[in-house]
């Protein structure tokens, strides 16, 4: 057949994407409802955005629609949800501003990763680490906890203690996710210089003139060739760290 199948990395109408897109659409809703202390509410969008994060992923992968679009859309919406929270809950001083502090710092932390993967040829991604995706988890879950925490009752109490407990961890594993993508970076580096000093080696090696291609393909010597994977992580394609 010479109809051409579109490619799954190039997909955007899939389900994973729409229920991504669905997240976004909650964030300005949530932070509203948080601001307006309708807790209650904003907890049912909160619990939404939790469920959809799992599910996006569980059904990428056993619908085979993983995109570049989704690799995209689901670290971005849970940035900016743990965003939102930080601003709604740290205004109405149910979180301290050094957890905030602390957090951001991290988000800082990763920024120059992109630009140097980038400049290594693999488009400024890596694998998304099952302890960055953890980490996320666990501020996702303290955040609803730690709202519902900030009223009176037994439950609320017991949701204040649950809450801390999820988000003192998921701080401890976002900042551990930052160094192991610092640590992916650091290997990748490294592999880019091996390469780039096997390349003359290898060239002279074979009495192959200066700018001729060597039997590995187009590129000439001292030219590394196509960059290897990056380190794998947990990933759903390649996304963006969390």
């Amino acid at each position: 057949m010479s109809t051409q199948q579109e490619a799954p990395q190039d997909r955007v109408l899939t389900v994973p994407n729409t229920l991504s897109l669905a997240r976004l659409v909650g964030v300005p809703l949530f932070l509203w409802l948080v601001l307006a202390e309708a807790d209650w509410w904003a907890l049912g969008v909160l619990v939404f955005a939790g469920l959809s994060d799992w599910l996006d992923g569980k059904l990428a992968r056993v619908l085979n629609q993983t995109s570049r679009l989704g690799a995209v859309l689901d670290p971005a919406a849970d940035r900016l949800y743990i965003l939102a929270t930080l601003v709604g809950l740290t205004i109405r001083d149910i979180i301290p501003l050094w957890l905030v502090a602390v957090l951001v710092a991290r988000e800082l932390a990763i920024v120059p990763i992109a630009p140097i993967v980038r400049r290594l040829g693999y488009g400024g991604t890596l694998p998304v680490h099952f302890i960055g995706k953890t980490g996320t988890l666990c501020l996702l879950y303290a955040f609803p906890l730690l709202l519902l925490g900030d009223h009176d009752g037994a439950v609320a109490s017991a949701a204040k203690v649950v809450g801390w407990s999820f988000a003192i961890w998921g701080t401890g594993l976002y900042w551990w996710a930052a160094v192991l993508y610092w640590e992916q970076t650091r290997q990748l580096v490294v592999a880019a210089r091996g390469s780039s000093a096997a390349g003359p080696a290898s060239g002279a090696g074979q009495g192959e003139e200066p700018g001729q291609p060597g039997e590995s393909g187009r590129d000439g010597p001292g030219r590394p060739g196509p960059p290897a994977d990056p380190p794998s992580g947990d990933q759903k394609g390649a996304e963006t760290p969390r």
